[in-house]
């Protein structure tokens, strides 16, 4: 049956009706956004109303919660994709499953994928999504202001005193992240240790007790969106934890500082704010 019905999408875009056009004017490109943060790199290039289609969770700015949904992280609808007449699809490679991103490649309609690496990178897929729209001026204005604000937090960061830190990206299971991440990255600008850099995964699933045995000086906990609120951990259980000792937890923005756009940089000079503020109460305890 499935077989079947791919058979009749590829007929269908050999017709012609869902195939990526190349006379497509950049500003009139109709796009088909698969992850958030790509949503959100478009509209603040000023491209938001070339997006016809996007992914769940997908809900900046305001304006984004009216684009029409065609899938999410599990799975991307073809049926639907198809049905808005893309003449791209912006995936994102880390995030989106990669069968629906070949099967849309093999549907003849173009496929670019996001795959930032760096926090500077994301200054790289503002500048590309403004060629591809036509808001070329517009994008690299945008990706400039992104490095000059990303190099003024580290300036006012290469100074402070490192912590010792742990990131608790997911309460049950409990899950951190390695070094290889891109929210090592950010924690690390903070002037951060993660205390979980050298795990062999890059999202390890780990347990109270290693954390009671790294003994980090601070516990970040982002404030995660979603159906159901995240299980609480009384970390009061563990005092020899000294972040626990000395009551240095800080909750962060998940939704600025998980998505690889401009707002991250809010997301992320407000970490490092509380995270100062941690280092200075806990210079005084000392």
């Amino acid at each position: 049956m499935y077989k079947a019905f791919f058979a009749a999408l590829l007929l269908l875009c050999s017709g012609g009706s869902a195939v990526a056009s190349d006379t497509a004017a950049p500003d009139k490109l109709r796009v088909v956004a698969l992850a958030p943060h790509i949503v959100e790199n478009l509209f603040a290039i000023g491209a938001g109303s070339n997006i016809v289609g996007t992914v769940d969770y997908a809900d900046y700015p305001s304006e984004a919660k009216n684009i029409e949904r065609i899938g999410g992280y599990y799975g991307i609808s073809l049926e639907k994709l198809l049905a808005l007449k893309p003449d791209l699809v912006i995936g994102w490679k880390s995030g989106n499953q990669s069968e629906d991103l070949e099967q849309i490649k093999r549907l003849g309609i173009k496929v670019h994928l996001s795959d930032p690496k760096k926090i500077e990178e994301v200054a790289n897929e503002l500048i590309a999504f403004g060629k591809f729209t036509g808001r070329i001026e517009q994008s690299k204005q945008v990706a400039n202001a992104f490095i000059t604000k990303l190099k003024n937090i580290k300036k006012q960061q290469q100074s402070k005193k490192i912590l010792t830190g742990f990131y608790q990206l997911w309460p049950e299971p409990m899950m951190t992240v390695s070094e290889n991440t891109w929210i090592n990255q950010l924690i690390e600008t903070c002037h951060v240790s993660n205390v979980f850099a050298h795990s062999p995964t890059d999202y390890p699933q780990i347990s109270i007790e290693n954390v009671v045995i790294k003994k980090p000086q601070i516990i970040i906990i982002p404030d995660e969106q979603a159906d159901k609120p995240q299980p609480k951990i009384n970390w009061q259980k563990w005092p020899e934890v000294p972040a626990v000792k000395h009551n240095q937890f800080i909750r962060v923005n998940a939704d600025l500082l998980h998505r690889f756009t401009p707002r991250m940089l809010d997301g992320l000079a407000n970490m490092c704010d509380k995270i100062d503020a941690s280092r200075k109460q806990i210079k005084s305890i000392q």
